[in-house]
């Protein structure tokens, strides 16, 4: 399930036939049983219909436009590296209230970074176009578009789930039981219910895709993703000094922790350009 074949309902109790007896087949088929088991099935054909049919199809897996392994293995070692120095930090020098503060600002960077991908994605494409010929720019315009629609499908998810949110309060608040109408609210309820289970399903599995190939640029062009990757890390570590301020420490090892960071992914994302360049001709200028 991690690369997205879910299988479907029937492939699924099939596979589970031979390791179930009849028995319990018997039990799992029991009027009883129906109020745990087929929300169970219709959960997981919700779910698999959300990241199947159209999450995985929008944002594929596939992160950059050329795979290097050297680049890859570099990025992995510089962020284990970078966690294990912010452990450090925090045995060292940090207080409970330090540790308190690096969660929240984690929670805090798993939820901007879709909107500020989203924002800091133009501008990066518009310094591209600046840059690139006239031809690299008319092949980039329609891809371009691509991108945009996919972003799109996401922006048009995320503002639907609170609406629909807001909107099943709202049957909830309005139902009176004095007059009567205690009996029809659920069914009122459940056409806004489903819908909103179906995109909650598809916020989930797609944001982790988007995020990681950038909302699709990387079909723009070969270094959009690590531009963007350049971008955004200084723009986490202006939010971070400005919601948390200084990490914990001497001063000398504060300056390093705010800036050890992003410029250890610059350094990663130039010398992947350099690659992109040397063995793929990826060029970012006419």
């Amino acid at each position: 399930m991690r690369g997205g074949e879910w299988p479907s309902v029937r492939e699924l109790l099939r596979q589970g036939q031979p390791r179930v007896s009849g028995c319990m087949w018997l039990v799992l088929l029991a009027p009883c049983t129906w109020f745990a088991f087929l929300p169970l099935v219709l959960g997981y054909s919700c779910a698999r219909s959300a990241a199947r049919n159209l999450a995985h199809r929008l944002f594929p897996h596939t992160h950059r436009a050329v795979d290097d392994r050297h680049v890859t293995r570099a990025q992995k070692v510089r962020a284990w590296t970078a966690a294990a120095m912010s452990l450090l930090l925090l045995a060292m020098y940090g207080k409970p209230e330090d540790v308190a503060e690096a969660q929240e600002q984690y929670m805090m960077r798993l939820a901007v970074t879709p909107p500020l991908l989203l924002l800091s994605a133009p501008f990066v494409i518009a310094v591209l176009f600046r840059w690139a010929s006239a031809e690299t720019r008319s092949a980039m315009r329609m891809r371009v578009r691509a991108a945009l629609r996919s972003a799109g499908w996401y922006i048009g998810a995320v503002t639907a789930v609170p609406l629909l949110g807001g909107a099943i309060i709202l049957l909830q608040r309005n139902q009176t039981p004095s007059s009567g109408s205690a009996g029809t609210a659920p069914w009122l309820i459940l056409p806004a219910a489903l819908p909103l289970a179906w995109l909650l399903f598809f916020v989930g599995f797609a944001t982790g895709p988007a995020v990681r190939t950038g909302f699709n640029t990387a079909a723009v062009h070969a270094a959009l993703p690590a531009l963007l990757t350049g971008t955004l890390v200084w723009e986490f570590a202006a939010i971070s000094l400005l919601a948390g301020g200084l990490p914990p420490g001497p001063p000398m090892v504060q300056a390093l922790a705010v800036i050890g960071g992003p410029a250890s992914v610059t350094a990663v994302v130039w010398w992947e350009i350099s690659r992109l360049r040397a063995l793929f001709g990826v060029t970012l200028r006419a």
